[in-house]
């Protein structure tokens, strides 16, 4: 449904493909709150600094691995968007959690 009724100045096929962009951005929103935060967790600082890092350390961990999603795209010659967002994450937990300490110094 739409209220923007006037056919020249919004043809069906553009609704129709703001549509499609639309429901992408919805897959990010819960990209971030269902599958990296994980779903029912709550920021856990206790003062408004504190939230804000929290919110960018999730964006900035959202931005890594959507960068990887397109660099793995790439070298497979797909579109980004056929790389799952959640198989990517589970493998960066792994390649962190499997090899601990492998970033020490």
């Amino acid at each position: 449904m739409t209220t923007l009724l006037d056919v020249r100045r919004h043809p069906a096929r553009q609704l129709a493909a703001l549509y499609q962009e639309r429901w992408e951005a919805e897959a990010v929103f819960a990209e971030l709150k269902s599958h990296q935060r994980g779903a029912h967790v709550v920021l856990t600082s206790k003062t408004p600094d504190g939230v804000l890092q929290q919110i960018w350390a999730h964006l900035l961990v959202h931005h890594a691995l959507r960068e990887l999603m397109v660099r793995t795209a790439a070298t497979r010659g797909l579109d980004p968007d056929r790389v799952s967002f959640t198989e990517t994450l589970r493998s960066a937990r792994r390649s962190v959690t499997v090899t601990p300490g492998s970033f020490s110094a």
